[in-house]
């Protein structure tokens, strides 16, 4: 595979976070795209596009054949090219992706990014040699190398994720064809998925008009029992009659995927994704493992506790995120939104707050809820010479202020960690999720030292338990569907029925006994995107929480200098393996143990919430 890849790594991944719907929070703010581009007919997108086919068309005829032979100058010199190149390349896309995502419904948007997909995808073929050649370098003659020049040096961890891949590279013939084909394969799936959900439109009763899938998922978290009820059952309706399509879409998937990783020699389906997040096999089993052992402890009890309060022998689907009955219903305005998170992260280091500022002044954040839209929230890098930019569907609700806390998150990370430079910023999936979590945890904490009334109090940490169960429990439940599901399409085709059993398989073991299963909910996989942008992507959540739990309790019992450490973290990027980005912190995610300690904060609140009851 080639270095962190042109392509595919310059459109966004959705986050676990969703929200949906419409309402008058204030201004809400729209993405100011300009910063890649004036508009899509300025000149300088062509001219770019046409510097990106030279630039790589010129990267081959001076390296292809000739990698072996360069000293540690001239290979520098063609490692800092194919970044420039990159950086070209993510700007394009990004561009084309992120004005697509704001409305997937219009032709003009899609056509603009499928082509601009297809030209890049054509321009970038003459690179793929280079990762295959590079692969082939004798490790002996690379290491002389790095040592005679510090700056190539500087590569390495780079250098050490591409040739983790070396057993697994196809022929130069083979790399370039499926460098080609991409367009035509997931890619092309990857968009009728996100062009059929964003047109979805369902039908709930008591609503006066049809509403979009992110409205209609907000309602699971409605007040008022009948209207969760009917947006269930309206969910599965729809679900349910374009399941097949669904099917076909995940069959598609699961099976070029399987072709890929037995060509490859990939040991198993999870391989290349652990490979990509730089983490061993054995620390994600590890993870795995202790959360479904933890299910009892943690899903099982909290949600016997929910069923309690809300007077209920056993909850339905549509209770699951149902807000308390002491909750008072109310709507945070954006103005308010901002303030409760900028204060929360200016508390813990007041850089963070001034890193924050830009993204809600300068039109980095696209917060509305509009026709079309994506679902969902995501925060994109774009490329480390302009700045990242972050996607939300805000409603006014308690869960979107923490929505906004994640992604910006992501953001102070993306805009400290673009020192490194483009092949060095981009962050493994797995650390990535560590400053998204940790804006979170701040905004929960600063919250509940604010909170007036015992109520008030319990509100609060009963979201915060929710919140990780989602991000723990569920995203762990979500990683054995999908461990199952490839397994399973590796015997033959599945039909929906076969997908639905291994969908409720893991949701029954998952939520525990608390729960009854409405006919219908067997197909609610369908939405999931991460299942189809980017397969066992979800496992980083589980991840994220755990060490950011682990993180917080270095910060709150006092660990000297800590803010100084977490922002070196941060800044760090992708320039280190996990090992050596926490020793300052004295964690070390290869300790079986150290998944237990961050279960055990979650464990540690359903505890405080049931002394609440006495």
């Amino acid at each position: 595979m080639p270095l962190p890849q042109i392509l595919p790594a310059s459109l966004p991944a959705f986050d676990a976070h969703a929200s949906g719907g419409a309402g008058g929070f204030g201004d809400l703010p729209d993405w100011d795209l300009t910063d890649l581009y004036p508009a899509p007919d300025a000149p300088a997108f062509p001219t770019d596009m046409a510097e990106l086919e030279r630039a790589c068309a010129a990267f081959a005829t001076a390296y292809e054949g000739r990698l072996g032979q360069l000293d540690a100058a001239a290979l520098l010199a063609c490692v800092q090219e194919y970044e420039r190149i990159d950086v070209i390349a993510g700007r394009l896309m990004s561009y084309a992706g992120l004005r697509y995502y704001q409305n997937t419904m219009d032709p003009e948007r899609a056509q603009f990014m499928g082509n601009a997909q297809d030209k890049v995808t054509t321009a970038t073929t003459p690179l793929v040699f280079f990762s295959l050649e590079f692969n082939r370098l004798d490790d002996a003659h690379l290491t002389r190398l790095m040592a005679e020049n510090a700056a190539l040096a500087r590569y390495k961890p780079v250098f050490d994720r591409m040739r983790a891949m070396r057993p697994h590279q196809l022929s130069d013939e083979l790399e370039k064809f499926l460098h080609d084909e991409s367009v035509v394969g997931a890619s092309a799936w990857n968009k009728l998925f996100d062009e059929t959900m964003a047109g979805l439109m369902f039908s709930v009763a008591g609503e006066a008009e049809e509403l979009n899938l992110e409205a209609t998922l907000n309602l699971l978290t409605d007040p008022v029992r009948a209207r969760r009820e009917a947006a269930a059952h309206a969910l599965a309706d729809v679900f349910g009659k374009n399941v097949k399509l669904f099917a076909r879409i995940h069959n598609t998937l699961t099976k070029e995927k399987e072709i890929h990783d037995r060509w490859r020699k990939m040991p198993s389906p999870q391989h290349g994704r652990h490979l990509s997040n730089h983490v061993e096999p054995e620390v994600v089993e590890a993870l795995r493992n202790a959360v479904v052992a933890a299910y009892p402890k943690l899903s099982h009890r909290y949600y016997r506790l929910k069923a309690k309060w809300l007077g209920l022998e056993k909850l339905q689907v549509w209770d699951r995120n149902a807000p308390l009955p002491t909750e008072a219903p109310r709507l945070v305005n954006w103005a308010e939104a901002r303030a409760t998170v900028t204060d929360a992260y200016a508390a813990f280091d007041p850089r963070m707050a001034d890193l924050a500022t830009p993204f809600f002044d300068k039109g980095w954040i696209d917060a509305g809820v509009k026709p079309g839209k994506a679902p969902g929230a995501f925060a994109h890098p774009t490329v480390t010479t302009v700045h990242p930019y972050v996607m939300l569907n805000y409603l006014g609700k308690p869960r979107d202020v923490m929505t906004l806390a994640h992604e910006l998150g992501h953001g102070v990370h993306q805009v400290l960690a673009a020192g490194q430079g483009e092949l060095l910023a981009s962050t493994p999936l797995t650390l990535a999720e560590t400053a998204s979590v940790f804006g979170e945890m701040l905004t929960f904490r600063k919250l509940l030292d604010n909170a007036k009334t015992p109520a008030e109090k319990k509100t609060l940490l009963a979201g915060k338990v929710e919140d990780m169960i989602n991000t723990v429990v569920r995203q762990i439940a979500f990683y054995d569907f999908e461990c199952k599901l490839h397994a399973a399409r590796a015997q033959g085709e599945l039909t929906p029925d076969d997908i639905n059993a291994l969908w409720m398989s893991v949701q029954a073991q998952s939520l525990g006994d608390a729960f009854e299963f409405m006919d219908g909910y067997e197909t609610f996989w369908a939405y999931i995107p991460h299942f189809v942008h980017s397969p066992f992507y979800v496992y980083a959540y589980a991840f994220g929480d755990g060490l950011v739990n682990a993180l917080y309790a270095a910060y709150a019992n006092g660990m000297p200098g800590f803010e100084d450490k977490y922002f070196d973290m941060l800044k760090a990027g992708g320039s280190k393996h996990h090992k050596d980005l926490l020793a300052p912190f004295g964690l070390d995610l290869s300790d079986p143990a150290f998944w237990d300690q961050g279960l055990s904060m979650i464990a540690g609140f359903i505890d405080e919430l049931e002394s609440m009851e006495g």
